[in-house]
């Protein structure tokens, strides 16, 4: 059964009336109805024919790995995509959908745009989400968004792939630790840090940023 459909089923059966102890009924007019559980947008979706957060999702990517859509509409396409994964369910569905490895190979993208993007979007996928910082541990993200931060000619480049690595780094030591051994001797700390010290996680973060300021100077 579509999932959106099995939602709407669960939200029918708890929202339904029970006669024996109707609310609204007769004997207490001044009664109101609960408002029950609210309706999951998917669902929603579903029962009016609408497209779901998923296919958003999907034709957004499709959108901007089509080489007959121009770079402004890829960006627009992009900036949609970033919103849908501001939902902590929305961004742990990528993995079902296929969309990571389409988002990781477009770090290596010519466009500084598409680089700038993709960076954006796994900051925003990752952030205070374990699941989603544990996806870039599979593949070598982190390393790429290392070398981004501090390589790449394009200023709003190296700023997102910092807002990534602040993003994938705090409250989570193995990404963490992996982004730290990556840096190189300028910018990174001595000894190792907890993912949990704010205050140590901001001081790699901040070495980041003043490195950009330098490159951009």
């Amino acid at each position: 059964m579509d999932p959106g459909l099995n939602q709407l089923l669960k939200w029918s059966i708890e929202n339904s009336e029970n006669p024996s102890a109707d609310p609204t009924s007769t004997t207490d007019p001044k009664a109101e109805r609960p408002s029950g559980r609210p309706l999951n947008a998917d669902a929603l979706n579903s029962l009016m024919g609408g497209p779901t957060d998923a296919d958003l999702m999907k034709e957004s990517m499709a959108a901007i790995l089509s080489p007959d859509i121009t770079i402004d509409n890829k960006v627009i396409a992009f900036d949609n995509f970033e919103q849908l994964i501001e939902t902590i369910d929305n961004a742990n569905n990528m993995e079902n959908l296929g969309l990571w490895d389409p988002l990781f190979n477009l770090l290596n993208s010519e466009e500084p745009e598409l680089r700038k993007y993709a960076s954006w979007c796994i900051g925003t996928a990752v952030q205070n989400n374990v699941q989603a910082q544990a996806k870039l541990l599979s593949n070598d993200a982190i390393l790429k968004l290392v070398k981004l931060a501090i390589d790449d000619p394009n200023e709003g480049v190296r700023r997102k792939a910092i807002y990534a690595l602040s993003s994938e780094t705090r409250n989570f030591q193995p990404g963490l630790d992996i982004a730290v051994r990556a840096l190189p001797k300028d910018f990174a700390p001595e000894g190792a840090i907890d993912a949990e010290d704010m205050e140590a996680v901001d001081r790699v973060i901040e070495q980041l940023r003043e490195g950009s300021a330098r490159k951009a100077a």
